[in-house]
């Protein structure tokens, strides 16, 4: 029989994991609320935003720190792909030290800033940064908390819109899980070039996929987790490489880095990385929904298989006729960033048994404090 997350009989909250395994399950559900809260903006978002994706001269920045940071970069290319201004991912915490690589003061330049709190100390500077140093700007903040620094500035400023996320979004727990995939769903559904009646639908569509993975996964997900893999290396191509990222940070950050995770592309890991395998390491590979770019990681999948070298090779992704992936899901035809947020959730629930497994407790694998929800002790300089 199919387990489902309601019937799991682990108690998480005894565990330490109540939050964490919570804001996790919660995600299909508000993503189905986003498209509601998307419907209701649409109108004005699309005044905000007006022809500035239409001129070549524009440019548009996302960015973020960590996580928000890896939301930015699953976003940014689709983007790039579908309208003249130049579009593009730069973390805060790359901004903040090279400016001058990055911004140029006669380039009209939109900063779209994630953040789940909203008020860390990169991403207030990167907006006070970016309004000094650039002659014409504009700022989106897609953020979860309506209380945090980022949405407190932006009031009343006409150059500034800050998109809230689900209330419930505002993750409790140490890691970012709902508020990421909320975030980067309506980032997609904003810039995305499809009419927004279509782009409210994709949401919900991708909702309804995430219901089925809630239960589909189970199962595969425990027996994963139980394992004793020491490392684990996750690989992705094109918009899913930020999904690899962001699945090794979860995995690091749930297990307080006792389970070092390593993120790469399929086409990449060969250049090096390779050399991490042994009988002890765990490789999962995302699939991508595109032809080409499934025969390059088959091919990988094939020589990894054949090679017997990692403990164990995993692969994930949309169910295809031909294709055996070990973890499969049914999905609506879309491009690979809208699929990422299905994909996250199958690593966050990893990362949440794994940490159970070796003693963690999942809503704050740091009680000493040496790293933070909210990060800190972070000194802002000015810049020349």
């Amino acid at each position: 029989m199919q387990a489902t997350p309601s019937s799991d009989p682990m108690n998480w909250q005894q565990l330490g994991g109540g939050h964490t395994h919570a804001e996790i399950v919660q995600q299909p559900a508000l993503w189905a609320e986003l498209a509601g809260i998307l419907e209701r903006e649409q109108a004005a978002l699309s005044t905000f935003i007006g022809d500035w994706l239409r001129d070549p001269i524009n440019r548009v920045i996302f960015t973020g720190a960590g996580s928000s940071g890896f939301v930015a970069e699953m976003v940014a290319d689709r983007v790039n792909a579908q309208w003249p201004a130049d579009v593009r991912a730069i973390h805060t915490t790359s901004l903040l030290t090279h400016p001058d690589d990055y911004l140029v003061r006669d380039r009209p330049t939109m900063l779209v800033s994630f953040g789940r709190s909203g008020s860390s100390p990169e991403s207030v500077a990167a907006v006070d940064l970016v309004r000094d140093k650039v002659a014409t700007t504009r700022f989106l903040d897609i953020t979860c908390n309506a209380e945090g620094e980022l949405a407190r500035r932006g009031r009343d400023r006409g150059d500034t819109f800050t998109l809230l996320m689900p209330l419930a979004s505002c993750d409790r727990a140490f890691a970012m899980t709902s508020s990421l995939t909320c975030m980067l769903l309506a980032a997609l559904a904003t810039f995305d070039d499809a009419p927004w009646p279509q782009r409210i639908a994709q949401v919900r569509a991708i909702a309804a996929s995430g219901e089925d993975a809630l239960v589909q996964w189970e199962n595969a997900v425990a027996r994963l987790a139980e394992k004793p893999h020491a490392r684990v290396i996750w690989l992705g191509s094109g918009p899913l490489e930020g999904w690899a990222r962001e699945a090794s940070l979860k995995l690091l950050e749930l297990t307080a880095g006792r389970v070092p995770a390593f993120a790469n592309t399929p086409l990449g890991f060969r250049h090096g990385p390779k050399s991490l395998l042994d009988v002890d390491t765990l490789v999962v590979v995302v699939r991508s929904t595109q032809p080409l770019s499934r025969r390059y990681e088959q091919d990988l999948l094939d020589e990894l298989r054949r090679d017997g070298i990692a403990g164990q090779v995993l692969s994930i992704g949309p169910s295809v006729d031909g294709d055996s992936d070990d973890v499969t899901l049914r999905v609506p035809v879309l491009p690979d960033a809208w699929l990422a947020p299905l994909w996250l959730t199958f690593a966050q629930r990893y990362a949440l048994r794994r940490s159970v497994a070796l003693g963690f407790t999942p809503d704050n694998p740091f009680p000493d404090g040496t790293v933070n929800r909210v990060v800190q002790g972070v000194t802002i300089h000015r810049h020349g």
